[in-house]
């Protein structure tokens, strides 16, 4: 059982790493001016777009990184099901937000979720042994 919740808790830790980071880097970027309030229209924006499309995959990046660092075993297997919550989370993305922002941008994300925690699960993979 302790295992189990280890295992959760790495997956959850690598999630939350994400989506933290993610809001976090939107408000600070809302704050400063380079990104409008959510009450405006303009993140149809390409370059706004494709910054957040940048941040937000190196930030997948590290949460593949931290799932495979605390998992109790198996690391990359963390790392898969990090994976494929995040495709979830993207198509998810997707069909929510068909209308919100040029469709490149959710497609962009649920393609690349995978491939980039996965990479980052990687990184960490030979600092474990």
């Amino acid at each position: 059982m302790k295992n189990i919740l280890k295992s959760i808790g790495a997956v959850v830790a690598g999630f939350l790493s994400v989506a933290v980071l993610s809001v976090v880097t939107d408000m600070i970027l809302e704050a400063v001016g380079i990104f409008p309030p959510p009450s405006e229209a303009g993140l149809f924006v390409t370059w706004m777009l494709v910054l957040a499309f940048l941040y937000r995959s190196a930030y997948a990046v590290v949460g593949g990184y931290i799932t495979a660092r605390i998992a109790p075993n198996l690391p990359m297997r963390h790392v898969a099901v990090l994976g494929v919550l995040g495709t979830l989370g993207g198509i998810a993305g997707v069909v929510a937000g068909w209308d919100l922002s040029p469709h490149w941008y959710p497609i962009a994300l649920a393609v690349t979720a995978f491939a980039l925690v996965w990479y980052g699960g990687t990184l960490a993979a030979p600092k474990r042994k």
